[in-house]
Order: C-alpha cells, then structure tokens, then sequence
C-alpha cells in the first residue's frame, strides 16, 4: 500500500543486479560453466539445468550448444566403412515430402539400366519444414537432419537449392551430432547382419545335408544295381529262358489234369459233408 508494491518490485531487480555484478567478477561466470573456449572470444555455451534466470549471448561469437534432437535441413550419409552412399535412389523421401522440396535423379549404367544409385539429389532448403518425414521414412539410413541453421544468403535461387555435393556429410559427421541415435542404429544394424549370417550358415548347411544325402542315394543306388553283362551272357540267357518256357508248355497238359482231379476230389469232399449235416439235423428234429 502507498507504493509498497513497486518497492519490493525495485528490490527484487537491485537483488539480481547485485548477484549478476557478483557473478560477472568471477574468473569464470556463471553462464559459462561447462562452455566450450573456441578462440577469438568464440565460445560455445551450455546453459546447465541448475542455472537460474535468462542470460544473454553475445551472438555469433558466443553460441548455445545445440541439442541432439535440433533438426534443421536433410543431410545425406556418406558410408565411410563402406566406401559408398547409403542413398539408393529409391525416392521414397521425395513422396512422403509434404512440402515437396525433394527431386531426385536415379543414375543409370552404359546402357541405360537404371541403377540403386542417385545421379542428382536437390533440396530447396527454402521450402523445407523440417518436418524430417524423410528420416523417418527412409529404409537405408541414407538421410538425417542437419544442426547447420546459419544459411542466410541474398540470393534464395540458386543458393536455397542445395545439390548432392553440398548435403552429402561422412558417416563421423552424423556420429558426432546424433551420438545416442548413431549407436542405437549401429546396434539394430549388428544385430540384423548378425541375423543374416545365421540364416546364411543354416542354409548353407541345409544345403550340404541335401547334397550329402543325394550323394549317398546314388551310392546306394549304383552298388544296388544289377551288374552289366555282355552280349555273350545276354544271349546265353535268351536261350536258357526259351528252354524254360519250351519244358513249362510241355508239362502243361499233365499239370491241367491234375489240377481238374483235385477239384473233383475237393467237391466230392463238400458234398459229402454237406450230406452228414443234413442226417445230422433230421436225427436232432425226430423225423
């Protein structure tokens, strides 16, 4: 009451005066704690979670570290282990663009088969929302975001439309910059190629139980065998079945007697039985 308010208000300001002169005469103030010293009164500062109150940075000498997940524009992975790009010109990035920024250029060989690789890779920085659909989308890794905010130019076309040489970054670049999502993808990747070689082995030794098993029928098949015999033994043999066949038809006639007796023989034998039953039954029924 009667200005008691704009007091306090004074109060509170003279308080923070006196802690940020306090804190200025300090070798190494507050705000700079765990700073990076670049050189040229260049620094990059790393704000600490404790730290209370706003500070101001003298940009561009002094610069906030930027977190991991600061997304700017795409950059594109060159593979250094591999000697390669990642990029296979698939297109994918391009269709899922919402702002459509992205062109591609698949590359082609001597004949003009298109190859898995890309010839031009464009991105109109201008356009793009870093929206980073492109990351989430792109099944080889081959396309990250970017922490390189500092693009101002006077012109916007032609020096906004980035080409291939100027987005592609070595693979160290990317580590560097998304250091825990580096390892994750390193991790999945090991374990994936991991997951690969174990197939490849089972089917490798799938495929040698197979040829194994088929070496072994064939083994068993060729000492199975009838062996070959020549033209003299063949010839042998004709004739020896001939005989057999001429001795059978000879003894044909004897045979078929027989054969007729004994059927005879075994009606008779029904008959008779067929008989006895009947006797049988009348003698049990009285008549």
């Amino acid at each position: 009451m009667f200005g008691t308010g704009l007091l306090k208000g004074l109060g509170v300001t003279l308080k923070h005066a006196l802690d940020t002169f306090e804190d200025d005469r300090e070798s190494v103030p507050d705000r700079y704690r765990g700073s990076l010293e670049l050189g040229n009164n260049r620094r990059v500062i790393q704000q600490p979670i404790d730290q209370e109150g706003l500070l101001t940075i003298q940009y561009p000498e002094e610069k906030r570290l930027l977190p991991e997940r600061f997304r700017y524009i795409p950059m594109l992975i060159w593979d250094s282990e591999k000697q390669e790009d990642r990029c296979t010109a698939c297109g994918i990035c391009a269709k899922v663009c919402p702002p459509q920024c992205i062109w591609i250029v698949r590359d082609s060989d001597e004949n003009g088969k298109p190859m898995t690789r890309c010839s031009d890779f464009y991105i109109d920085a201008a356009v793009c929302m870093s929206c980073s659909f492109c990351v989430e989308f792109c099944p080889f890794d081959a396309i990250k975001m970017n922490h390189d905010y500092e693009l101002a130019v006077y012109d916007r076309y032609p020096q906004l439309v980035y080409d291939m040489a100027e987005l592609t970054v070595p693979l160290e670049y990317y580590a560097a910059l998304w250091p825990t999502q580096y390892e994750e993808e390193q991790a999945r990747r090991k374990e994936e190629e991991e997951q690969k070689r174990k197939q490849e082995e089972e089917k490798a030794a799938k495929a040698a139980a197979r040829a194994a098993a088929k070496s072994a029928a064939a083994a068993e098949e060729s000492a199975g065998a009838a062996p070959r015999r020549s033209a003299a033994e063949l010839q042998a043999l004709a004739k020896e079945r001939a005989a057999q066949r001429q001795a059978q038809a000879a003894d044909g006639g004897g045979s078929d007697d027989d054969a007729a007796a004994a059927k005879r023989a075994r009606m008779e034998e029904l008959k008779r039985r067929a008989q006895e039953r009947a006797r049988a039954r009348k003698a049990e029924s009285g008549e």
